[in-house]
């Protein structure tokens, strides 16, 4: 496979870089704009990335085609440790560019999520209850066989591949004040708050049972924090990553937590408004907008990223 070395820089040339290389392989997911008066929100309505209409169900399938398409991939194909959505989306890339796929995940993984990364054909492996047990097995995997890994956030290209979801955003909604990211292990809004470089405010947004970056950023680095949230499964590492953590500092603004029954609400409210089904981590950003936890002014301009669409919340049996 053809490879293009980038180093550990995660800014706009590079980001476009990155975009380019994977542009042939993504979506270009829509934006829709919602109103925001009806939800006591302000005057300007709220823009919506609906990047969980993304190929293999979320953002992370950019980060997974600029590691398969940046690196040189060996004959033992590649190995990822994921809560599901990194899993499916190396599945998911993998299988397009015909390469082996292992993909670790915890026990407390949804079906649905296991069931799509085994209909991209990777192979399985369940070990443990939580991520950071499933990244152990996996890296045991890596030294036993020679596989390539594709972290799930603590990359370079990783980092690189989903900061393009801010440069999509930058040119379908140009104008706005302020972008909502749910955050679990940082790779999202680390790729946004890059991309953005503090001309736009930066939001994260973590469940309150799971504040990887509000705790990281307490202390001061990256430290384990409580991993317990229905988002558990996307919004949940024990830490956010090393490579994120500098830019977090720099650019994002500030964390807003929300309760698991927000995140909940936030749900019902986008399949209400736009019959969008999000995952619980997909609503979480969104949920922060609904309860308060983060309030904009009243002519502010908010970008939400709704990202993870990985859920058998839907009977169609009915």
């Amino acid at each position: 496979m053809t490879t293009t070395t980038l180093d550990d820089t995660i800014d706009r040339e590079r980001i476009a870089f990155t975009d380019r290389l994977i542009r042939p392989h993504i979506r270009r997911t829509p934006v829709i704009e919602i109103d925001a008066v009806n939800l006591g929100l302000g005057t300007t309505p709220a823009s919506l990335k609906l990047e969980l209409l993304q190929h293999s169900g979320s953002f992370k399938v950019r980060g997974a085609f600029a590691n398969l398409l940046g690196r040189t991939v060996p004959a033992a194909g590649v190995i990822a440790a994921s809560g599901g959505n990194h899993g499916a989306a190396v599945a998911y890339a993998a299988q397009r560019l015909g390469v082996h796929a292992t993909i670790f995940v915890p026990s407390i993984s949804s079906p649905a999520k296991m069931e799509r990364i085994r209909d991209y054909g990777a192979e399985l492996v369940v070990a443990g209850e939580r991520y950071a047990d499933a990244l152990a097995a996996s890296e045991e995997w890596v030294a036993r066989t020679g596989a390539l890994p594709v972290h799930a956030f603590d990359q370079p290209e990783t980092l690189l591949g989903q900061g393009t979801v801010a440069l999509e955003l930058e040119e379908q909604a140009p104008e706005l004040d302020t972008v909502l990211v749910a955050v679990g292990g940082g790779g999202l809004i680390g790729g946004i708050a890059a991309w953005y470089a503090g001309e736009v405010r930066i939001v994260g947004v973590e469940p309150e049972g799971a504040p990887t970056l509000a705790k990281a950023i307490e202390a001061g680095r990256p430290v384990d924090a409580e991993a317990g949230s229905i988002a558990a499964d996307s919004l949940a590492p024990r830490r956010v990553g090393e490579l994120m953590f500098p830019i977090a500092q720099r650019y994002v603004d500030r964390v807003a937590l929300v309760t698991d029954d927000a995140i909940r609400s936030a749900q019902r409210m986008l399949w209400n408004l736009a019959r969008v089904v999000a995952e619980p981590g997909g609503a979480a950003a969104f949920a922060a907008l609904l309860c308060g936890a983060y309030r904009p002014e009243q002519s502010e301009r908010v970008g939400v990223i709704v990202s993870g669409g990985n859920t058998a919340v839907v009977d169609f049996g009915r």
